[in-house]
């Protein structure tokens, strides 16, 4: 129970003392009338039972004004409960849905290459959603199950142990069966998360490639991995209701055993003679109060497990360890790699001992095959991932020691896919410097050459965008996205194929940008076609993850080597024509 809790708060279960307190007294508060019932049955049992007994009317009068008033207490409590638990839900679903998702953004890339995009989505949204349902729905119900037994039993025992017992004597029983059955209903819960998920997944595939599907009539009947993902979504869910259903009746009827048990019990004591009518109704009345919560919880325990699993998920990720580190960068100072070694895959490195120093203030431009870890550099550089041997080092200061946050304050990222939030343009650019003024961010745009087709717009840079920027082509949105990196102002630049599919004119523009963009900067830039790199003031030529020249433009053509072996295809390429 204690883990339970604990997992379903996020890891702060006091959260949730006010909402277990309100769920006992209200739990109390149902109690109470069965008592004042049974003493009005008593007053007039006796004057029926003992002739010599007068009916006392003025008892029943108060008796009966108290259950009156005690309506108003029973209100009170439930709406208690009501405000309580709630108010617990949704604010601890909210505020966790933020601080997950704020732990979510200071771990390592590596992270998500682990994790599917529809298994973190379901993560935020569906579990989430299925904890906050249980707080607010299920959580009084469980609380009020384990309470109100220990308290009846602890009050009745006194009373008469023998129905005492006979009434609680099959509980053990029920949660015996529910034990046993834990590890089942863990398993089915795993397995129906993960085609949940993997249904989640396919879904998205399935929007984010529309074009694909159309252009090549994958639709419908076709398109299997979405078809199959959904059966199997199915078949598990089918398989967690149906497998669990008949486990959960049957403690279900085990746990209600004790009440039919008990009334045998009280039949044959009464018929004795060793048991009173009214302890009897007492215990009648008590036992179905305490039977209903009971019952509830069993009838949703297969959710609160099912529950207690998706909390569990959001605590493994609240506990994967976020990117640490403390210190300060030195910007102005050089980039230096020391014999770095890294992989996506740990089997698989990308870049193999590599070592070399980018000047400050300085164009360096990285130059080399498909795959030979150009873009791995500049993602080491602003510590997307880890480097796994040899260290990074900006300013003397080793990249792993950075605090990631203070570190990309210095950096500018402009790469060939830019990503636009569905938002207004003016809000875009304005990620560069979140309180930037508009006549700053007009400033900006005018830098990076595109302020004169924004205020062309209708809404100018109010105009709202599509999600990724659907709405703007590749062209506008690269200068976008310059004019983001300019606003920001960073030391360090790095550019990844910024002109890679730009038309002439858009690649004139954005070039323009650019130029605008990297004066006064450490730049680290990646292009493919080495027309646009003659004048960096140096080249670093990599093949395979290994440095396998580095000088500039002039001095790799006189070397021949591989960097001259690629200008020499370009050059080639610049005279083809189709037939």
């Amino acid at each position: 129970m204690n883990k339970y809790l604990f997992n379903i708060s996020g890891g702060n279960p006091r959260n949730l003392w006010s909402a277990a307190v309100a769920a006992i007294l209200d739990g109390i508060a149902k109690v109470i009338p069965a008592a004042l019932l049974v003493d009005l049955f008593n007053s007039i049992y006796r004057s029926f039972a003992e002739p010599a007994v007068a009916l006392n009317t003025a008892r029943m009068w108060i008796v009966s004004i108290i259950l009156l008033l005690w309506m108003a207490v029973e209100y009170a409590a439930y709406a208690s409960l009501y405000d309580k638990t709630y108010k617990a839900a949704y604010s601890l679903a909210a505020t966790g849905r933020l601080s997950l998702a704020e732990h979510i953004r200071k771990l390592s890339l590596g992270f998500f290459g682990k994790r599917d995009p529809g298994d973190l989505t379901n993560l935020l949204l569906s579990d989430y959603g299925q904890v906050e349902h249980t707080i607010s729905h299920n959580l009084p119900q469980l609380i009020s199950a384990v309470m109100l037994p220990v308290l009846a039993l602890l009050g009745l025992i006194f009373l008469d142990y023998r129905m005492a017992l006979a009434m609680f004597a099959a509980i053990p029983l029920g949660a015996l069966l529910l034990w046993l059955t834990d590890s089942i209903q863990a398993s089915l819960s795993e397995k129906h998360v993960r085609a949940k998920n993997e249904a989640a997944s396919r879904l998205q595939e399935y929007l984010s490639g529309i074009r694909e599907i159309k252009a090549y009539n994958m639709g419908g009947q076709r398109f299997e991995r979405l078809r199959i993902a959904f059966d199997n979504l199915m078949r598990a869910s089918i398989r967690l209701e149906g497998v669990m259903g008949p486990m959960i009746m049957g403690a279900m009827l085990l746990t209600r055993s004790g009440l039919t048990l008990m009334i045998c019990t009280g039949s044959f004591l009464l018929v004795g003679g060793t048991l009173s009518l009214p302890v009897f109704l007492l215990f009648l009345l008590i036992g179905s109060k305490v039977f209903e919560p009971l019952t509830v919880v069993l009838m949703n325990y297969g959710e609160l497990r099912y529950s207690a699993y998706s909390a569990q998920r959001i605590m493994d990720v609240q506990g994967e360890e976020p990117m640490q580190g403390s210190e300060s960068i030195q910007a102005s100072g050089p980039i230096i790699f020391d014999n770095v070694t890294f992989g996506y895959d740990t089997h698989i490195p990308v870049l193999k001992e590599l070592s070399f120093q980018i000047k400050p203030k300085t164009i360096t431009a990285l130059v080399g095959p498909s795959g030979s870890g150009k873009s791995t550099i500049t993602r080491l550089i602003a510590r997307f991932w880890e480097v796994e041997q040899g260290r990074i080092t900006i300013g003397g200061i080793p990249v792993r020691n950075a605090d990631p946050e203070k570190l990309l304050k210095d950096i500018s990222m402009v790469f060939q896919d830019v990503y636009l939030f569905q938002d207004t343009i003016g809000n875009n650019i304005r990620i560069g410097k979140m309180d930037a003024t508009q006549e700053e961010i007009e400033d900006a745009a005018s830098r990076a050459c595109c302020h004169e087709f924004i205020a062309s717009l209708p809404q100018g840079y109010d105009t709202p965008v599509g999600e990724g920027g659907s709405t703007l082509s590749g062209g506008e949105k690269q200068r976008i996205s310059i004019a983001r990196a300019l606003l920001k102002n960073a030391s360090i630049v790095l550019l990844d194929e910024a002109t890679a599919s730009l038309d002439p004119e858009n690649e004139a523009a954005v070039q323009q940008a650019i130029n605008e963009l990297v004066a006064d900067k450490t730049v680290i830039l990646i292009a493919h076609r080495l027309k646009t790199i003659q004048n960096a003031d140096n080249i670093v030529v990599l093949d395979q993850g290994k440095l396998v020249e580095e000088g500039t433009h002039d001095l790799l053509i006189s070397k021949k080597g591989l960097y001259a072996h690629l200008w020499s295809l370009q050059q080639d390429s610049d005279g083809w024509r189709l037939k």
